[in-house]
């Protein structure tokens, strides 16, 4: 895996080397910018003092897991709500698993198997799901058959449409652009 995201290198290099990070990263990845989502994994592990398990995210207190989400910076917009919901998906984890992240998508046997695995995590709609398979396809070679049809219109080759496809500057500034116009063309609707 390479991330080369518009973050800190270090929040880079632990979504590199760490699963879960990436999982919680994408399960973070709504109503902030995706530079604090992926941000949040390694500000988490540093509050921690380290990267954590997901067993160890499930087995948390609620009430000090709060904290540590709440924390100034908070790691969320909504800290109560998404500490709740990461610790629900590394749950499922713990439960489906064996508490082992990469699982969720090393053990699927085609692109629609991974993508009814990552949309029955909680909190991931359709287009979460999608996207989530675009970044494991893209970003870190996941590829089961049919893997690109599984992440729908984000899983094409030059889609620039999430952060599956930031690669480069370039990119940041068409994945910035294609989200502008969603923006644009969502407002111009609803004024209709």
């Amino acid at each position: 895996m390479t991330f080369t995201l518009p973050i800190p290198a270090e929040a880079n290099a632990l979504l590199d080397r760490d699963p879960l990070a990436v999982l919680i990263g994408i399960t973070l990845d709504q109503q902030v910018t995706m530079e604090k989502a992926f941000t949040s994994p390694w500000v988490l592990a540093e509050r921690l003092g380290h990267a954590p398990t997901a067993t160890e995210i499930a087995e948390f207190d609620p009430e000090a897991l709060l904290a540590i989400f709440s924390t100034p910076p908070a790691l969320h917009r909504f800290p109560k709500a998404m500490a709740s919901r990461v610790q629900e998906v590394c749950r499922v984890l713990v439960d489906e698993y064996d508490g082992d992240p990469a699982a969720l998508w090393t053990t699927a046997a085609t692109g629609a198997e991974l993508y009814r695995r990552i949309l029955a995590l909680p909190g991931f709609g359709k287009q979460k799901a999608q996207i989530f398979v675009a970044l494991l396809g893209k970003i870190c070679d996941v590829r089961p058959d049919g893997w690109r049809e599984a992440a729908g219109g984000y899983g094409g080759e030059d889609a620039y449409k999430s952060v599956a496809d930031i690669t480069d500057d370039e990119s940041l500034v068409k994945v910035r652009a294609y989200k502008k116009q969603v923006k644009a063309e969502a407002k111009a609707a609803k004024e209709a």
